[in-house]
């Protein structure tokens, strides 16, 4: 790592943690999604996000061994039982909520009631497996029975978690099996992921692909490609598998290749003219770690070159995108939630930070991984 990447890892990390200081006591146990003029929203207990503050709380007390930030993380965990134990609300996401949450306090602090509630939401996941086509069901609704998106793969490290925790293989089966139907079904020719995957819930065959939070069925979401560069990288780290590393690769230079001159891309890498001008740092964000996951797995030119361009994606990120104004409270600005939709675009968001200040830890040395 040279001088230049080394100075702005300082200089983020002492903007991160000053802010951390003045936002920690004003969010408290609360659930951030998006930040609306200025202040981090909160959000109903079953919402996907709500692992990412609980995630950040946990890093920074990691580096830092503020106990106020243990103290809130874990109050976080206590009041993210209600959901777990509802259950109905659930969805495929609990991966991101528990693994941040309940896995991430037990990796720090042993606390064996977190081990059981991170292993009741992977039980809860592995529940949601239709076997007759291999995937993971993603969302609840009627005529979504058949539903698989590319968010899915930042879950797995759940089951995997949960079968080198118990020793028993079910959760891990149950995960190679998701990410191969990925890698065969969702992974387009030209490095692209699609969002969504509809298959026949009865008899498990592929009926079609759908947008989503994309441009289109066939276009390049950044975000999701992002989720897969990342997601599968994660699975290799658990199996060494290495037709995952293979594709992550794959999925990366595609993303590399079309990143725009300051290495943060648009919302859809083939969104149309008119809309191709919103951003989402969030992307780059989650890029740039699973790059130095990558890395970190890799030798020779294709570890120095995924490692470079983490690089030079933070480097943007903090020159351009970082939230240096005081009266904000997210991290990074321009993250988009979903163009189609009309909703949340290029404002701050909850695992845009979490994924900023994830991969500016990897920078500094950091080893433990909460996935």
């Amino acid at each position: 790592m040279n001088s230049l990447v080394e100075t702005m890892v300082d200089a983020a990390w002492l903007d991160v943690t000053k802010k951390m200081e003045r936002i920690s006591g004003r969010i408290g146990d609360s659930f951030p999604h998006v930040s609306v003029n200025g202040r981090y929203d909160d959000n109903e207990l079953d919402w996907w996000t709500n692992g990412f503050w609980p995630g950040i709380l946990w890093m920074v007390y990691e580096e830092t061994r503020n106990p106020a930030y243990r103290q809130i993380a874990e109050s976080c965990e206590n009041k993210l039982d209600r959901p777990l134990h509802d259950f109905e609300p659930l969805h495929h996401d609990v991966g991101f909520m528990w693994s941040l949450s309940s896995v991430a306090s037990y990796k720090l602090t042993g606390n064996a009631l977190s081990k059981r509630r991170a292993l009741t939401a992977a039980s809860h996941l592995a529940g949601r497996f239709n076997s007759k086509g291999n995937f993971i069901r993603a969302w609840n609704g009627t005529g979504k029975e058949g539903w698989a998106i590319i968010d899915c793969l930042m879950n797995l490290p759940l089951l995997f978690w949960a079968s080198e925790t118990t020793g028993d293989p079910r959760f891990m089966h149950i995960a190679q099996a998701h990410a191969d139907t990925v890698l065969r079904e969702f992974l387009l020719e030209d490095g692209s992921v699609h969002h969504v995957v509809v298959f026949d819930p009865h008899t498990g065959l592929r009926v079609g692909a759908l947008g989503g939070q994309g441009y289109s069925a066939f276009s390049a979401w950044s975000r999701g490609a992002a989720w897969a560069v990342y997601g599968l990288t994660l699975a290799y780290g658990y199996t060494q598998n290495q037709r995952y590393l293979d594709k992550a690769i794959e999925v990366s230079r595609y993303v590399l290749k079309n990143l725009p001159a300051d290495s943060v891309p648009p919302w859809d890498f083939k969104a149309s003219e008119d809309q191709i001008w919103a951003k989402d740092s969030s992307a780059a964000a989650c890029l740039a770690s699973g790059l130095l996951e990558i890395a970190k797995y890799s030798q020779g030119e294709i570890a120095e070159y995924c490692h470079r361009s983490a690089c030079d994606i933070m480097q943007s990120l903090y020159s351009n995108y970082f939230a240096h104004d005081s009266a904000e409270e997210g991290l990074l600005k321009k993250a988009t939630v979903s163009y189609p939709d009309n909703r949340h675009i290029e404002v701050p968001v909850i695992y845009g930070d979490y994924f900023f200040i994830e991969a500016l830890l990897k920078l500094k040395g950091r080893q433990t991984l909460f996935w």
